[in-house]
This record gives structure tokens, sequence and C-alpha cells, in this order.
């Protein structure tokens, strides 16, 4: 069936603050041809099928060729690099596996709970200069410092440049944006050229954080080269940050639209855990990827997918799918068997989520107990323009 406007409503920044009935109109026509040649799927149980078929391809090359398998030996693009989550295997399962040498199990088993004291001393200083205010945007004053703080952290970017991450973080996601695509390519350059200076430092005056690791340290797969290492380090600070971001957005914007919810979180904090799991499935902060190509004709629901055509897969769609979860517009802070789709699955599924499922939890945990009595100023809140990663652009909250 040719579904020729679906896409371009999801795409329409209008569509932002509710997509969900066009994600159920999705659902009821599960297979949906645009006009554009693209195919969009919406329904959990087909999504992790396709995300678990190897004739499913993450490399944007086969869309450019129509199909056809790139060299062997180029893993580029556009005359670039190419970070592991745009590969597929074998390429993709090498740079993952010496990435992940150094970011936690089963190398660094410890990598992720050892950061728990200084998670909690970023939060608490971040709610600290808050929390006497009347008035706060969760985004701005919260939601995006501090995990853009993380990462910066974790890959070792010096505490004084933090800020220019900060910069570069916004300018790099407005590239959806086709105004914001000139200061994105400027942003990646900049990036670019930061990352691959700091590398070179690393290996000169090594220090204890993931990129020294990765520079300096050998791995059963070998070492990144300092190409392979710059672009994959850029891509786990767009990945490490902008997610969780929506994350905390999100989630807060869901507690203050449920009250009850909230102020049972505040009684119980050892559900929290469970209530983050419950936020990703119910607010995916990542709606959908754009970016699966099949490498064959394949068929599905009695439509003939083309190769080299692009697929969309609705993560939130799924995650909202009636066949596989019961009241699936409702959030149910202790809902059971949350296996929801916002880290993906198979192959590319997000191995920075122990991470982002920790930081959110000690987020909002710190929040909801602090923050006194907050009330939305504006609902809906206005938001990114960003139809993949979508979250507010403020949260305006009152307090006191």
């Amino acid at each position: 069936m040719t579904t020729d406007t679906l896409l371009q409503r999801i795409m329409d920044p209008a569509s932002r603050p509710n997509p969900y009935p066009l994600w159920a109109e999705l659902r009821e026509i599960r297979v949906a041809e645009q006009q554009n040649g693209a195919f969009m799927v919406g329904r959990y149980f087909d999504i992790v099928s396709l995300l678990h078929d190897p004739r499913i391809s993450s490399d944007k090359r086969y869309r450019s060729s129509g199909g056809r398998a790139p060299a062997v030996d180029d893993y580029s693009a556009e005359g670039k690099l190419l970070p592991f989550i745009g590969l597929d295997p074998p390429e993709h399962d090498r740079l993952r596996r010496i990435v992940t040498t150094q970011f936690g199990p089963p190398h660094c088993p410890g990598k992720i709970d050892s950061m728990r004291p200084e998670l909690g001393a970023i939060i608490t200083e971040l709610v600290n200069g808050i929390v006497d205010k009347r008035r706060i945007d969760i985004v701005d004053d919260f939601a995006y410092p501090f995990p853009v703080t993380v990462i910066c952290r974790l890959l070792g970017v010096p505490k004084e440049d933090e800020t220019r991450f900060h910069v570069w973080a916004d300018q790099l996601v407005a590239a959806i944006d086709p105004t914001g695509q000139t200061k994105a390519a400027d942003a990646q350059a900049e990036i670019e050229v930061y990352m691959t200076d700091l590398i070179a430092e690393r290996r000169k005056n090594p220090q204890n954080d993931m990129l020294t690791g990765l520079a300096v340290e050998d791995s059963p797969e070998g070492r990144l080269s300092t190409a392979e290492l710059a672009v994959n380090a850029i891509m786990l600070f767009i990945a490490g940050h902008e997610t969780t971001v929506n994350l905390i957005a999100n989630g807060m914007l869901t507690l203050l639209r449920n009250p009850d919810a909230l102020e049972r979180l505040r009684r119980e904090p050892e559900l929290m855990p469970q209530a983050i799991e419950e936020m990703l499935r119910f607010e995916p902060p990542v709606q959908m990827m754009p970016s699966r190509t099949p490498i064959v004709d394949i068929e599905l629901a009695g439509v003939s997918i083309r190769k080299g055509s692009q697929l969309i897969l609705a993560l939130a769609a799924g995650d909202r799918d009636p066949q596989r979860f019961d009241n699936p517009d409702r959030y149910i802070p202790d809902r059971r068997d949350v296996q929801h789709l916002s880290f993906g699955t198979g192959v590319h599924s997000c191995f920075g989520a122990p991470m982002a499922r920790l930081e959110g939890q000690k987020a909002l945990a710190e929040l909801i107990q602090r923050l006194p009595n907050p009330r939305l100023v504006e609902d809906p809140p206005p938001y990114r323009p960003n139809p993949v990663l979508r979250g507010p652009r403020h949260l305006m909250v009152e307090c006191g």
C-alpha cells in the first residue's frame, strides 16, 4: 500500500508534540511505502525481526549504490570514514569490540559502576544551582549540561573545553533542519580537528580516560587508527548525550503530566529503575531508525521492499504496539516486562545503554526529590525540530 503523506506528516514539526496518532496509523498499515520510495514499518514484532535480519544493512552506501555491496577494503562514504554504527559485520564487529574494551563488560566490568560517585556529584551541583529558583528550564539548566559533562569526562575532554562541546552538540544535531546544515558541517570539521589533536596529545601524555585507552592500548582486535578513533569518538559523544538529554526531559515531562506516578516515585525511589524502562518505552528518545537498507528484495506483509531502498523502522510505533503491550498509551511506572525498542536489538543494540539508564535513574531521582512542587509552565512545551531524536527544546517548570 502506498501512503504518500505519512512520512511528510511525521517530519512536519507540527507533529512533534504528539506523533503517536501517526505511529498508530502506521501500525494499521503495517508496511507503508512512501512517495519517495522509502518503506516505513511500525509493528513491534516486525521491527524486532528486521533488526535481527542479516539482509538489512546499516551501511548507507548500499542505498547510494542501489543495493550493490561496497568494496571490502573501503568503509568510507563521501571520502570520510564511517563510525561502526554505520557499518555491517564483520567490520562493524571489529570496531565495536575494540571500542567496548574501554567502555564496560567484559573487559572493564566496573567502568560504569565506578562512575556513580562522579555522576552524583555532577547532578547535585546542577540541582544546587536551580533548587531555589522559582522558574527553571529543565533542558537548559539540567538535562542538557548533565550528560554532555558526563560524556566529556568519560572520553577525557579537559574540563576547560567542555563548553566548546556544548556548542558543537547543538550545531551537530541541528543538521536535520536545512537551515542548520552549514553550522553542522562547520561543527563537524571543528570537532574532527579537535579530536585528532586530543588523540595525539593522549598518545604523548596518557591519562586515565577512555580516549587514552583507545589511543595507546592494544586489544585482541588490534588498535584503531587515528582517523578511526576520531570518527568513533565523535559518534560516542553525540550518541552519549543526545539520547540522555531526551530521556531526562521526556521523563520529567511524563512525570509532571502524571502526578500520581511522580508522588509514588518520591515515596518508593526503589522503583526508579523500572520507571525509567517504562519512560524509554512510553516516550522513546530515538523515535525511528531511518538508515536501514535491504541488500536484497524482501517481502513483509505482502509488500515487496526493494533492495537499495530506504527502510525506516519506527521504534516509537513499536513501543506502543497493543499487540505487544497492554494499555500501551498509559505510563505505568511499575509495568512488568518492558522489553522496549529504545536501545535497538541485534548486533547494533546500543552498547551505551547501561550508562544512559544510570544517568536517567540518578538524575530524575534527585530532581523529583529536591524540586519543591514542580509544575509545568507550558504544555505541550516547544520541541526540537528533529523527528528522530525527539524531545522538548525547553521544559519550563515553576517550583515552590
